[in-house]
């Protein structure tokens, strides 16, 4: 009996899977600023030490919360994943997209890469639907207060996770077997078996690496212009609006893909045991 195939649909979550970034729904508010005002200090924070942006979002967060006496517990964190809002049909969608997969006979792992915090995907509905989720992480003290970025995903960084869910090395201490050589026959998840959906730039590394190596990006929006030189330059396979619903143009763009995916896994599986019996 031939192995199932596994084929992996990693996804951005800022703006790709919410409706905008996950601080601004209520660790924002919370701490008395807009979300204008908080973007715009930890730009220029970034700006005027020469910092990563993502090292410097994570340090405003801190510094802005310490400020207003604001919990930055690890609790306190996950707390604010459940007041997320999503775009249309994202709730339900890891669930369909199983069961259309499980019909073809193949096995969907769904995965986050963000730039954005674990602790609040942690506390989020759909936590539960994801394998792995590699994000942005503190470090906390014994009483569980943050105090320092135990983890950072940025735009280049994100390609690191890409390697290890190909390789199956899903581990972040574990870097000896990711740099190991593994012919691609032999990886869990081969490049022509991954999707990445993400909304923009800071996802073009990861796109660029699936598209390049036979897999498919696509860039879901909710202004069409944002995206169109990603198709126009090459830079992803397809474009969609950002609503996940059953039978949307999303919908019917990753169950056609993951039919081309399983019908091309079924006939090299074939192949391979044509040739076997052959000698």
């Amino acid at each position: 009996m031939a192995e199932t195939s596994t084929i992996a649909i990693m996804y951005d979550f800022d703006k790709t899977l919410t409706t905008k970034d996950q601080q601004e729904f209520t660790f924002i508010p919370d701490i008395g600023m807009s979300a204008e005002q908080f973007w715009k200090q930890s730009n220029e924070l970034a700006e005027d030490k020469k910092m990563d942006r993502v090292l410097a979002y994570m340090h405003q967060m801190l510094r802005e919360a310490r400020h207003k006496d604001v919990k930055i517990s690890r609790g306190a964190f996950v707390g604010h994943g459940k007041n997320l809002e999503y775009f249309p049909g994202v709730e339900d969608w890891f669930d369909r997209i199983n069961v259309y997969c499980e019909a073809m006979g193949v096995r969907a792992e769904h995965y986050i890469i963000s730039s954005g915090l674990s602790e609040i995907i942690e506390g989020s509905v759909i936590r539960p639907k994801f394998k792995e989720v590699f994000a942005c992480e503190f470090l906390y003290d014994a009483d569980n207060v943050a105090i320092w970025p135990k983890n950072v995903v940025n735009y280049t960084t994100k390609t690191q996770f890409v390697y290890r869910i190909n390789k199956g090395v899903l581990d972040l201490s574990d870097d000896e077997k990711l740099n190991e050589y593994t012919p691609e026959e032999n990886r869990p998840v081969p490049f022509r078996n991954m999707i990445f959906i993400g909304d923009g730039l800071t996802d073009v590394p990861c796109m660029r690496l699936v598209k390049s190596n036979g897999g498919y990006s696509i860039a879901v929006y909710t202004e069409k212009k944002k995206v169109q030189e990603l198709i126009a330059h090459g830079r992803v396979n397809f474009i969609a609006p950002a609503d996940y619903s059953e039978g949307g143009e999303l919908d019917n763009l990753v169950k056609d893909i993951l039919l081309k995916i399983s019908t091309e896994d079924k006939l090299a599986a074939l192949t391979k045991m044509q040739r076997a019996e052959m000698i």
